[in-house]
């Protein structure tokens, strides 16, 4: 236990949460010294593993022991590398809902129906999901958005997903809306610093505007037509970068460039999380099946 406090504690240093990973050794040390095991094995590991029902979570479980036995066996060679294909955990990602433009402006009208009327929730939750609307904010990054953040040269996400920070410039646009909200905020002459505050003047928590979009969603009669998965808030997010790819430049460097570019914007940790969006992209998607058919007609030249 005392070698898992040291790995998490390292881990931890380089910005890494590891919440669910602690947990997870936590548990397998305990069955490791049932065993009166004093290294890393691999069949325990394994059977530890296999102790949750689902695929999905055998192979996370396993996963997580895997990386620490690595760490392990570099100072002792009696430690045991598991083998991290023993379960599948690739799970089909279920393919975004992406809001139309009129469903953007129906989504911002309802939101500013909210009851009371008059009052600042109304123009909370619509100002809220513009946000993410139109910059593809994490859900829980515009939730956390304190007042210092904000300038009118744009926000500043402090330690967002992997702890990591990011500037974000804003359109004239929605820093004007952004301050029209701020002007409303301060008739509450609330002293928390949240900038998007409930009704008691706190931050807002995930399941209120959770429950809130699901209701405006309703109110729109959105989606207008089955779909294999009911829109999320986090769908904000989605349609903007499939919009952002949409205006892609020509060529094959500028869409390096601009992909690049929409990566760090969204803060996005790997590329390959911001090229997955290609595949709700129907318009790039044919472009680059013309271009490679182009190429493989020209014989790869």
């Amino acid at each position: 236990m005392q070698d898992v406090d040291g790995y998490l504690a390292l881990r931890r240093s380089l910005g890494f949460r590891l919440r669910d990973t602690e947990r997870f050794l936590r548990s397998f040390v305990q069955a490791a010294v049932a065993a009166h095991e004093t290294h890393i094995v691999s069949s325990t590991a394994i059977r530890w593993a296999a102790q949750t029902p689902s695929e999905m979570m055998r192979n996370r479980r396993l996963r997580v022991v895997c990386i620490f036995a690595r760490f392990m066996h570099a100072e002792d060679g009696r430690h045991e590398i598991p083998p991290d294909n023993v379960y599948c955990g690739q799970i089909p990602r279920v393919a975004p809902y992406i809001f139309s433009d009129e469903e953007l402006r129906q989504i911002s009208r309802e939101a500013r129906r909210l009851e009371p009327p008059g009052s600042l929730p109304p123009y909370t939750f619509d100002t809220l999901f513009s946000l993410i609307a139109a910059t593809g904010m994490r859900p829980s990054e515009a939730r956390n958005l304190r007042l210092a953040d904000f300038s009118s040269e744009g926000i500043i996400v402090r330690e967002a997903k992997f702890r990591k920070s990011r500037f974000m410039p804003l359109h004239p646009s929605s820093v004007a809306s952004l301050e029209r909200y701020l002007q409303r905020r301060r008739e509450a002459h609330c002293a928390d610093d949240h900038f998007f505050i409930s009704t008691i003047g706190r931050g807002l928590s995930k399941q209120v505007v959770e429950r809130v979009f699901r209701r405006t969603l309703e109110a729109c009669g959105i989606p207008q037509k089955p779909v294999a998965r009911a829109p999320r808030l986090m769908d904000l997010r989605h349609t903007f970068a499939v919009r952002a790819l949409e205006t892609c430049p020509d060529g094959r460097g500028g869409v390096r460039q601009h992909t690049l570019a929409l990566s760090t914007y969204m803060g996005h940790s790997q590329i390959r999380s911001t090229y997955w969006y290609l595949e709700d992209t129907p318009e790039l998607m044919r472009d680059i099946a013309d271009v490679t058919e182009a190429f493989v007609n020209a014989g790869g030249k």
